[in-house]
């Protein structure tokens, strides 16, 4: 088994916390508190370093699309749904109905709306560009609050829109 290293950035949306192994990235969460970086006087794998620097380049607008390996465990329903999100584009966004017919049945927006909440890899597998049918802003692990920043800096970045909710 592969060892997991983790890392902290300060980001316009607060820390967020990476993990990953030398292979793959497996977590971009949240956080609210400060943490001690537990690797500090650790090795940290150049692809952290490279999640870092991607995530960097996209809150300084200058990256659309992530290029880094993920691994994330799921059923096969919310891997579906993950790849899904993963062929959302910058800059636009999707209902939770569209998404359950992309996966082949209008009647699971539910399931969706929980497979979404389950993915630990924010912002790179972009659940932030799902909203209500409605187009209003909903359910997001992270606070609405950065979902509607995350989705405003992404239109502003793609279509010079300042404000969208």
């Amino acid at each position: 088994m592969a060892e997991t290293y983790t890392t902290y950035y300060h980001s316009p949306v607060g820390l967020l916390k990476i993990s990953g192994t030398e292979d793959y990235i497996s977590e971009v969460s949240f956080h609210d508190t400060s943490q001690k970086n537990p690797n500090h006087k650790k090795h940290i794998p150049h692809l952290l370093i490279q999640c870092v620097e991607q995530l960097i380049q996209y809150f300084n607008g200058q990256r659309r699309v992530f290029e880094l390996p993920i691994n994330q465990t799921g059923t096969h329903f919310q891997q579906e749904v993950w790849n899904e999100l993963a062929a959302i584009p910058f800059g636009k966004t999707i209902s939770y109905l569209q998404l359950a017919i992309k996966t082949g049945d209008p009647k699971a927006t539910r399931a969706v709306a929980n497979a979404n909440g389950k993915n630990n890899v924010a912002i790179i597998i972009p659940c932030h560009r799902v909203i209500g049918t409605d187009k209003t802003l909903v359910g997001y692990g992270g606070g609405l609050w950065r979902k509607k920043w995350l989705l405003e800096h992404e239109m502003k970045v793609a279509h010079g829109v300042q404000k969208l909710f």
